[in-house]
């Protein structure tokens, strides 16, 4: 006689006829896979994924997370689904995610996010993406007192990816950084800068920027392209050290090809915006670009192709981050993998460390990158 096989993770379904409502019995398996160790810091079934793996209507399965919800056993993330609620003890840590508005930005956040997710899968802990309301006009003295309340509600550490689009978001960021260090709760910077911040006011890890500027310049150079321009669009940190890498690589060859620094400005009409910089791109007959993302190369590929140019015969183009948009490009967009469960690691590394060490010095990590070259820069077969 051999026994029943066991379910793959996650495959449970409610298979025998209770006298209980549905979206009970569904509430009591998920419960049971959770108590065996299933989704500890992962991510949860969406509703429409419940629904569709027990046959039933989405009101039937979203009654059925109310349930986990109310137990405590799973927790809901604005814009970005449920998750399993990590066990008692576990760390907590604000991330606060300060991302450029656009049509770009939730598939930004996705990417930015699922590398604390994927070390939150590693590492059980609580990731809290409402602890803290940076509103332009925060004060120092508003935010050590918000910062003294989270450190009571168990927070141990502040997560803060700065923006990089307003003056008086910056501002706003310096009050609340300085705040927290008066309440004694440490911050790390994610991928940039505080823009304007004298010096570096606490731990940042980012990519290698400056390495990615170098390798993207040098990768179109080898290609034999001689009018190589890049794309940046402010003076974020992150925007400046690849400039310095683009500044590097042409220096570096002999006789040193002419740089072409060309600014894309923040825009409530991204296409206009792309226009501008396409414009440049054909008056100074630049034959490849290096674009500060994978949202700007994708939106210059289209502008170009709309122009009637040949990208890559007539420009060659690279991105940093590689979002999924490069994938609607035949051969794909040439680009930067962003390495965010490995930041993820070394910004909760840094957090614990300035937790046993308070008084030291703020650092600086690079996370190296790696390019992939595809069909932006490299012609198809």
């Amino acid at each position: 006689m051999t026994g029943r096989p066991r379910r793959a993770k996650g495959q449970g379904t409610v298979d025998r006829v209770t006298a209980e409502p549905k979206y009970a019995a569904i509430a009591r398996l998920i419960e049971a896979q959770i108590r065996d160790g299933e989704w500890d810091g992962g991510r949860m079934p969406s509703v429409r994924g419940v629904a569709a793996q027990h046959s039933v209507s989405v009101v039937t399965a979203s009654r059925a997370l109310q349930v986990l919800r109310d137990k405590g056993l799973i927790q809901t993330v604005e814009r970005a689904g449920c998750y399993r609620t990590p066990p008692p003890g576990a760390e907590r840590w604000a991330l606060c995610l300060r991302l450029t508005p656009g049509p770009w930005r939730s598939l930004t956040e996705a990417v930015v996010r699922g590398g604390f997710e994927a070390l939150a899968r590693r590492e059980p802990m609580h990731l809290d993406a409402d602890a803290f309301d940076l509103r332009p006009g925060l004060t120092a003295a508003a935010a050590e007192r918000a910062a003294a309340e989270a450190r009571g509600r168990g927070t141990h550490g502040v997560l803060l990816l700065p923006n990089r689009v307003s003056a008086e978001g910056a501002a706003a960021e310096r009050a609340f950084v300085a705040g927290c260090a008066a309440a004694g709760l440490p911050v790390c910077l994610i991928e940039r800068n505080i823009d304007g911040a004298d010096g570096l006011p606490c731990d940042l890890v980012t990519m290698d920027d400056f390495g990615g500027g170098v390798a993207a310049t040098r990768h179109l150079l080898d290609l034999g392209r001689r009018r190589v321009g890049i794309v940046v669009s402010d003076s974020a940190s992150s925007h400046c050290s690849r400039l310095a890498g683009y500044l590097y690589a042409l220096h570096g060859r002999a006789p040193g090809p002419a740089s072409f620094v060309l600014g894309a400005q923040h825009s409530a009409d991204p296409e206009a915006s792309y226009r501008v910089v396409c414009d440049a791109v054909l008056r100074h007959k630049l034959d490849a670009v290096v674009c500060f993302s994978d949202y700007a190369a994708v939106g210059l590929i289209v502008e170009l192709l709309h122009r009637g140019k040949s990208v890559p015969k007539d420009v060659a183009v690279v991105g940093f981050d590689d979002l999924p948009v490069g994938e609607f490009l035949p051969g794909g967009l040439t680009t930067f993998a962003y390495p965010g469960e490995a930041i993820a690691e070394q910004a909760v590394r840094l957090l614990r460390d300035r937790r046993l060490r308070p008084g030291r010095g703020p650092v600086q990590v690079l996370v190296p990158i790696e390019l992939t070259a595809r069909g932006s820069t490299v012609a198809r077969d």
